[in-house]
């Protein structure tokens, strides 16, 4: 989505104003433990788009969650924005924490040809004993 300065400070007006109403306003139990990690909004303010993240196992569980609260978060963010056009929401799944975990694993797992020595093509460098 297109940035300039004025959407990317709506974008955190409407990021402290969804996270406030994710905390405070819905008593859905589906959303507890789900954070709020960014909010994208169109330049003329007509389309939010808010990436949320959660466990890994829970991506359907939040996803029909929001579905069915999206209305009503809506409606609040209408109200505590005070823009002219209420927004349309766009709920995404975020995520990035568990790409990095996946890649922060598999460089834990460092295959054993890795600590041969190679020449600068890439090839193992024969030992000098088994000449």
């Amino acid at each position: 989505m297109k940035q300039n300065q004025n959407s990317r400070r709506m974008a955190q007006q409407a990021r402290e104003k969804l996270g406030y109403i994710l905390l405070f306003e819905v008593s859905d139990p589906d959303l507890q433990l789900v954070t709020l990690t960014g909010c994208e909004v169109s330049v003329d303010k007509s389309l939010v788009v808010a990436y949320v993240s959660c466990d890994s196992g829970r991506y359907d569980e939040v996803t029909a969650a929001l579905a069915r609260a999206k209305g009503r978060i809506r409606s609040l963010l209408g109200r505590a924005l005070g823009w002219r056009v209420t927004p349309e929401l766009v709920f995404r799944i975020d995520t990035t924490a568990d790409e990095a975990e996946r890649i922060s694993r598999a460089l834990q797992n460092v295959p054993e040809t890795l600590s041969v020595e190679k020449d600068e093509d890439g090839y193992p460098i024969a030992a000098e004993d088994d000449e």
